[in-house]
């Protein structure tokens, strides 16, 4: 597959920061943006479509933000004429990165409710990949519960992500050690230095894909920018989080209770070496209800390995 090339400089100068009021979850008008609550977040708005109510919900993995979307993007771009809004959470990409912030799954579906309302959205496709899995279970949550929300989710497509509490096999040298304090002063090390980065990222590939040095490159640019390397350990912490909000954020729960309201798709790729268990159970437990499972080739990093496959999936579901 070819793909024209692309830069992380590119990506982020296509989107947009906007001044959000994290206490009171809304975006400011310019004149209020010195509000001490404010932080600048970036997002990407691709407008093809005459229909402003509809869009495809796009969520960011972790660490690699916004811009692991690039690749699937720039294929969608092609044929896929349906408004698509790129969300970009606090602390990842070019959106502000506080030292002091409580990042979690509660403050992430926030935001994105907040740029639903903002922009009108009534029906959303939501597709999540690695983390945000957990966002959109929590979002699903919220459309259960408060039944006159603005926006409703109609489906929603789960790429290597985290499903059932039981199922998460993380390697010790990854996000367990990213918690740690070693782990902090890993990525203090690798704000500056392409080197440390590199060792840290290079196993999110699987070793048949052979990541670039090039690619490296670009997704130092996306991670490290406005001094975002610490991101990395301060949010590592979401499979505990997982853990401790383990009934509301069950996948098999949710789908029974809202299977009649929206259709579940999950993908998984055949070489995840992070998440390897997930797809594992999902077969088993929501295989018995024709729940669409598929699995692609590859490693975790399946946006970089194999966007075409995951943007053909997308736009299939679209349709």
């Amino acid at each position: 597959m070819t793909t024209h090339k692309f830069t992380a400089k590119n990506w982020f100068d296509k989107g947009q920061r906007i001044a959000y009021n994290f206490k009171e979850k809304q975006f400011l008008i310019e004149s209020n943006s010195k509000d001490s609550n404010a932080l600048n977040v970036f997002h990407r708005l691709v407008n093809n479509s005459s229909n402003n109510s509809y869009c495809i919900t796009m969520l960011p993995g972790f660490p690699d933000g916004s811009f692991g979307w690039a690749k699937t993007e720039q294929l969608l771009a092609n044929d896929n004429n349906s408004q698509r809004l790129y969300v970009e959470y606090i602390g990842q990409g070019d959106s502000d990165k506080p030292k002091q912030f409580s990042y979690g799954v509660m403050e992430r579906a926030d935001l994105v409710e907040t740029m639903w309302e903002h922009y009108g959205i009534e029906e959303t496709f939501v597709v999540t990949f690695d983390y945000s899995s957990l966002v959109a279970m929590e979002l699903l949550r919220r459309q259960q519960e408060r039944k006159d929300r603005k926006t409703k989710t109609s489906k929603v497509l789960f790429i290597n992500g985290g499903l059932f509490t039981d199922a998460h096999s993380h390697p010790y040298m990854t996000t367990p050690l990213l918690k740690t304090s070693f782990g902090k002063m890993g990525t203090r090390m690798a704000q500056n230095s392409h080197f440390a980065f590199n060792l840290m990222m290079k196993d999110l590939w699987s070793k048949e894909y052979g990541v670039t040095k090039e690619e490296l490159n670009e997704i130092f640019d996306a991670i490290t920018r406005r001094n975002g390397a610490l991101f990395m350990h301060n949010a590592a912490g979401f499979v505990d989080e997982h853990k401790k909000h383990a009934e509301r954020l069950d996948l098999l729960n949710i789908y029974k209770e809202m299977c009649n309201e929206l259709s579940f798709h999950i993908v998984g790729s055949e070489k995840d070496q992070f998440e390897p268990n997930q797809i594992v159970k999902a077969k088993e437990r929501l295989g018995k209800y024709n729940v669409d499972i598929r699995m692609v080739p590859g490693g975790h990093m399946t946006t970089s390995e194999y966007p075409d496959l995951l943007a053909n999936i997308i736009k299939e579901l679209d349709n």
